[in-house]
């Protein structure tokens, strides 16, 4: 039985290319939308954030101008929104993808009440293009509207299976931390996720838990508090 009866999934682009490492791997997905199925039949409210890192990434480029980047990679989040979307409904799940900013018939305006309705009768909502701000990273975007939405927690799906002491693919000895308070993120600026987003969590007492998404079963293993993750703490 979950503690959780409404979560907010930050799907990684990277973790979605699988080990293609752009595009999507559609294998992952596939397994991804599987899980989420089985969430919403256990009466789980989900959504979803995905980020655009499997396409593009805000700081990409170094010759055009930072706000037009950033606008790219929002794109990127809406095309991953979009695709996500589609496998959901595959495998028989409802869904709709919402943006802050009109993108004529492909998507839906963001409000709450919207959310509220969707989720209501069961739905996934995906919200893509990130804030529609530039400046703000997709973590900012995942912690915004986690608090927006009243979310129990953030499930952070990501390519890494938690948060270590340094890089695990530099250092065999790296540790890995079971959990670790969202204070010391922002206090030390930690860079475990946007320190924007850390302090927005933090001041509005919003939990994170970080895992795989490759590991057999990572997100209904996530809900259902045995992931192998690092579980961030805002008490």
């Amino acid at each position: 039985m979950s503690k959780y009866k409404r979560v907010l999934l930050k799907l990684s682009g990277e973790a979605l290319a699988g080990d293609k490492g752009t595009g999507f791997d559609e294998a992952t997905c596939i397994k991804v939308a599987e899980q989420v199925k089985k969430l919403t039949e256990d009466g789980i409210q989900v959504a979803i954030v995905t980020g655009g890192g499997n396409f593009w990434r805000g700081r990409t480029s170094e010759t055009i101008d930072r706000t037009k980047a950033d606008q790219i990679g929002m794109m990127a989040t809406v095309m991953n929104c979009i695709y996500m979307s589609e496998i959901c409904r595959s495998v028989g799940l409802m869904t709709q993808v919402l943006t802050p900013f009109s993108c004529g018939s492909f998507t839906k305006l963001f409000s709450k009440d919207r959310v509220n309705k969707y989720l209501g009768k069961g739905m996934v909502v995906f919200f893509a293009g990130g804030t529609g701000h530039p400046y703000f990273s997709t973590d900012t975007a995942t912690a915004l509207r986690a608090i927006e939405i009243d979310a129990d927690i953030i499930l952070a799906a990501k390519s890494i299976d938690g948060v270590y002491d340094s890089d695990p693919a530099v250092n065999p000895d790296a540790k890995k931390y079971d959990s670790m308070q969202m204070a010391d993120i922002v206090d030390n600026k930690l860079g475990v996720v946007d320190l924007a987003a850390a302090v927005l969590c933090l001041e509005n007492k919003m939990p994170m838990l970080i895992f795989g998404l490759n590991e057999e079963n990572s997100i209904a293993n996530a809900v259902a508090g045995k992931s192998n993750g690092t579980i961030i703490t805002v008490d």
